[in-house]
């Protein structure tokens, strides 16, 4: 299966979309249950509770009795309401975080309430295309104090096509922007998998798309998806990595087998830092995440770091990589942008 193929179908009953590009899954998105929280996207009015000493925020009251966490404090008092987005995933147990920096996206623009300016890709490099791009921000954004960002996917796009996606997401950031007082409520929904995956993986253009309940099936996706519930990765070269979350962190461990040589250890740590990021990301897995890589030469460090960061600086989560620690470990820090896949499916029979 060559090329860039985008599946929406299901998985375990559940509405779900993925990426595989040359026959590996590259990311998968699958909807949550009825009553979980909202997730990263999603919009809503809170009322303000309490600050936090020491911790530099306050806690919000969310729709269903839910709690929020805020950082930006300046100019709040407790008991306003407040318009705030759902930020990231939060841990089990604690509130989840959030930001009043709102962000309405589409699948070719973006509109900035609170970030005035008209922004267009920077991946899109024809100076032609992007005066273009230019004056269609200009002309659906006049009257306004919003800002707004064109995305890559625009400009393939009809005119009338890019114009009336700026129309309805600014449309939907006026209505919103000014529907700020009353009771903790969900005023934007974050997009099921199917819409989500339109308007993410729209750039590069798929070579194939697939659609209905059997999607998944026809093309082993079903099977791919499964194996992210194992711990245990099979690497290039035939090494392994296992990637366990717990409580207070990720660990990861990789192995050389019954090959203890230097070179083995290199090659496989070479092959588990390429592979790193995409399995966090299809996993769910963020936080601390704490990576014991095969033993090999200290001298051997800057190669896989090299490796490391290469690999991390594709991906869309913020990521800081801290680093080596005096035991031989390497740090990184992950934003929780997702679900955990085994928390996601829990309960849901195969």
């Amino acid at each position: 299966m060559k090329g860039r193929l985008v599946a929406l179908g299901e998985y375990r009953g559940r509405e779900a979309a993925a990426l595989v590009v040359d026959g590996r899954l590259e990311d998968v998105l699958i909807a949550p249950a009825d009553d979980a929280a909202p997730a990263p996207g999603a919009i809503l009015r809170g009322t303000l509770d309490r600050f936090v000493k020491g911790q530099g925020g306050v806690f919000v009251k969310l729709p269903q009795g839910r709690k929020g966490f805020l950082r930006e404090t300046r100019g709040l008092t407790p008991g306003q309401p407040i318009l705030v987005q759902v930020s990231g995933h939060a841990e089990r147990g604690k509130a989840l975080p959030l930001t009043t920096r709102l962000l309405f996206k589409g699948r070719l623009a973006i509109v900035t309430p609170e970030a005035p300016g008209l922004n267009i890709s920077r991946r899109i490099r024809d100076e032609d295309a992007r005066a273009h791009l230019q004056a269609l921000a200009e002309a659906g954004m006049v009257g306004s104090d919003y800002g707004l960002i064109l995305r890559s996917a625009a400009e393939f796009e009809e005119d009338d096509t890019v114009a009336e996606d700026i129309a309805t997401l600014r449309d939907l950031a006026e209505r919103v922007m000014g529907d700020d007082t009353g009771a903790p409520e969900l005023l934007v929904d974050a997009p099921l998998p199917h819409e989500e995956a339109w308007r993410d993986w729209a750039e590069p253009a798929p070579d194939d798309v697939a659609e209905g309940p059997d999607a998944f099936a026809r093309h082993g996706i079903d099977d791919m998806i499964d194996q992210l519930l194992s711990p245990e990765v099979k690497l290039h070269g035939g090494w392994t990595m296992v990637v366990e979350p717990t409580r207070a962190l990720v660990a990861v461990d990789v192995n050389t087998g019954a090959d203890t040589s230097p070179a083995a250890g290199l090659k496989a740590n070479i092959a588990a830092a390429r592979d790193l990021p995409r399995q966090l990301r299809l996993r769910g897995l963020g936080g601390q995440v704490v990576v014991d890589f095969a033993p090999m030469p200290k001298r051997d460090r800057a190669a896989v770091e090299q490796q490391l960061r290469a690999a991390f600086k594709l991906e869309a989560a913020e990521t800081s990589l801290a680093g080596w620690t005096p035991l031989g470990m390497y740090e990184i820090q992950r934003k929780r942008d997702r679900l955990p896949v085994a928390e996601l499916l829990g309960g849901i029979a195969p």
